[in-house]
Formats: structure tokens, C-alpha cells, sequence
């Protein structure tokens, strides 16, 4: 019987095998190798590394590249590694390594599939990091408490992913949870990735906070942005904009430092307004809050399939309440589902410790549908 499955994984693999070939130009790996050739001989020249600003962006796009190269050599070699385990097993009648070789399959066609997607993210900014902001809906304390839950679901996503989350600006809530909070996730494809992760997310529980254990619902936005690694793309005009400075406010924790250093910008053409209370200085948290407006700028420039960011007129209205992307239901029953694609996953601890891949990909999916 063992033997019968050695060869329906050899089947499959042979099946996966033109998937890998044609993965492998859908990715440009030939042209991935020529520019790292490129970006290597440029780093012998010698004025290379005393022009800072040329060196860094030729550092960052080399690592990315050789990421890139790295990601389908794995794959290749796992292709091989289990094509080479089903002949040995057939070749013995060994059934020992079926337990081994179901595993490391089940590893590789998701890995094959994420990678697969990642060759969808075609958009302007989807190569880009992702800045990202958490805001509690109506309902204090069970909307903050939510937010925050909300906060370390998707710093589980981003270690698993081997990403890195900066803090921008983070507001305590009034009791628990937090009103407000902002990260910076950098990685390849961080913004092509989580921008499927804009909007409102609904939680259904039993409230911790409610002394009679009534079922509570709870709701919290998600606003994914992407960071915009070149100031002269966006440029922010000083006449556009209002900058206010204020000590920071809340209980404050571990996040939030406690000197007139928090800072508030209002962008006033579009009324779009950022804060940034962590850093000690004014001048770190004024980045912060400059690299936040233009990575706003940028999205509903994206979104709203726009020329330029002077189309961008009056307010804007993010993320409207009443349609969430996706409902965490706790009681009666465990379930996440998402209301666009229709993908669910009935391991609720599993979504909140971070695995975020299967509604990702269902959307990304469909998107290309």
C-alpha cells in the first residue's frame, strides 16, 4: 500500500514539474542573474561605496534579487530531494520515509503557490514595504482590546515571513487594547501581499470585560499602505501642510514617551491627518509622520487609479464601517471567513498566532481570476 503512495507523489511531482520550469521565467530569474552580475561589478568600481545614497539602493536591490534566486533554488532542490526519496523508496520497497516525504510536500506545494502568487504582484507599489495601521471601531474597551489583538496577529505574520515591523506611533486605549497603532513591515512583496488586508475586520466572543459573559461584537480597521522609499516621489509641499506638537498622551506602557515630542500632521489639501508619539526626539517622530502621509498619499493614489497625487480632492473617507472584509468568530462556534473570497479556516488560534497565507492567497487568486 506504502508503495502505491511512493507513486502518487512521484505522479504529482511529475505533474508540479512544468509549474516549477515556467515559474522559473514568470520570475525573470535570467534577468535577475545578469543585474546581480551588474550590481556586482558596479560595487568594484571606486567611487561606489563613498556615494552612500547609490550604494545602499544598489545593497537593497541586490539582496532582493539574490532573495529572489535563493527562493526558486530552494524549490528546485526540494523537487529533487523528494523525486530522488520516491525512487530509493521504490527502488528498497522502504516505506519508511512516506511520513518525511508527506510533510516536505505538503511544504513545497504551498511554498510553490506562494511563490507562484508573488508572480501577480505587478502593481506600482506591491514590491514595496507595507506601513500599516490598526483602529479601533466604536465600543471602547472591546474595540480597543480587539485592535490590539488585531496588532499582534499581524506581527506573528511578519516573523513568520522572516520580515522586520518598526513602531511609528502607538495610543494606548482607555483601559485595555489600544485606540490606535502604526507599524512599518519591511520584506519583499510586504505591500503587495497585505494590501489584500485593508479594511474592516468583525469579531464575534464572549467579552472578557462583561461580568454577565454576553456575546460581543467588535469592530477594528486595518489600513495597509505602501511605504515610498524616494521623498522626491511624493513630495510634500511645506504650504500644505499643518504640523502641530503636543506631549503624548494614554498611560503610554513600554511604546510611548513621555516628553511635548508627539507629533501631528494635517495634510490640508486632502484633510488626511498622522501622528507619531514613540521616538524621543520631535524630529524622528516628524519622519514618521511624513513617511506615514506619503505612504497614504500613495494608496488611495493606487486605489483610486489615479494620474497623480494632486488628483487626490477633500477628504478621504477610508474605510467605511459597515463592510468588513472578514469575520473572527469565537463563540458559538470557531471560525475566520472572508467575505470576498469566501475562504475560511475553523482554526481560529492558528489565524490570530499569524496564518494570515490562506486568505491572502484566496485573494490574490481571485484578483487574477
Amino acid at each position: 500500500m506504502a508503495m502505491l503512495e511512493f507513486e502518487e507523489y512521484k505522479a504529482k511531482l511529475n505533474a508540479c514539474k512544468p509549474e516549477l520550469d515556467h515559474l522559473a521565467e514568470a520570475m525573470h530569474l535570467e534577468d535577475a542573474r545578469l543585474e546581480i552580475e551588474k550590481l556586482h561589478a558596479e560595487a568594484e568600481e571606486p567611487d561606489y561605496w563613498s556615494d552612500l545614497e547609490r550604494s545602499q539602493k544598489g545593497q537593497q536591490k541586490l539582496k532582493s534579487l539574490q532573495n529572489k534566486c535563493d527562493k526558486y533554488a530552494k524549490l528546485s532542490a526540494a523537487w529533487d530531494d523528494m523525486f530522488t526519496m520516491c525512487e530509493m523508496a521504490l527502488e528498497e520497497n522502504d516505506d519508511s520515509l512516506l511520513p518525511e516525504l508527506a510533510e516536505s510536500y505538503e511544504k513545497f506545494a504551498a511554498e510553490l503557490e506562494q511563490t507562484r502568487l508573488s508572480t501577480l504582484l505587478t502593481g506600482e507599489y506591491d514590491a514595496n514595504n507595507a506601513i500599516v495601521t490598526f483602529h479601533a471601531g466604536a465600543g471602547g474597551t472591546e474595540a480597543q482590546d480587539w485592535a490590539q489583538m488585531l496588532y499582534r496577529m499581524y506581527t506573528m505574520w511578519t516573523d513568520r515571513h522572516g520580515y522586520k515591523y518598526t513602531l511609528m506611533d502607538w495610543q494606548d486605549g482607555d483601559q485595555a487594547g489600544i485606540k490606535s497603532a502604526t507599524i512599518k513591515i519591511e520584506g519583499d512583496n510586504a505591500y503587495g501581499f497585505l494590501k489584500s488586508e485593508h479594511g474592516v475586520h468583525r469579531l464575534v466572543r464572549i467579552s472578557p470585560f462583561d461580568a454577565s459573559g454576553r456575546r460581543q461584537t467588535s469592530f477594528a480597521a486595518v489600513e495597509v499602505m505602501p511605504e515610498i522609499g524616494d521623498a522626491g516621489e511624493i513630495e510634500l509641499r511645506d504650504e500644505d501642510i499643518k504640523m502641530d506638537v503636543y506631549r503624548s498622551s494614554g498611560a503610554g506602557g513600554q511604546k510611548v514617551n513621555k516628553t511635548s515630542s508627539a507629533v501631528r500632521l494635517t495634510h490640508l489639501p486632502t484633510g488626511i491627518v498622522v501622528s507619531s508619539q514613540v521616538e524621543r526626539s520631535h524630529f524622528q517622530n516628524l519622519e514618521n509622520c511624513k513617511e506615514m502621509l506619503r505612504a497614504k498619499l500613495a494608496e488611495i493614489k493606487e486605489r483610486e487609479h489615479l494620474e497623480k497625487i494632486e488628483d487626490i480632492k477633500g477628504v478621504q473617507m477610508k474605510i467605511e464601517w459597515g463592510s468588513q472584509i472578514r469575520s473572527y468568530v469565537f463563540m458559538p462556534y470557531t471560525l475566520a471567513k472572508d467575505t470576498r473570497t469566501g475562504y475560511e479556516n475553523s482554526n481560529i488560534q492558528a489565524v490570530m498566532d499569524g496564518d494570515l497565507d490562506g486568505f491572502i492567497n484566496a485573494f490574490l487568486a481571485m484578483k487574477a481570476g
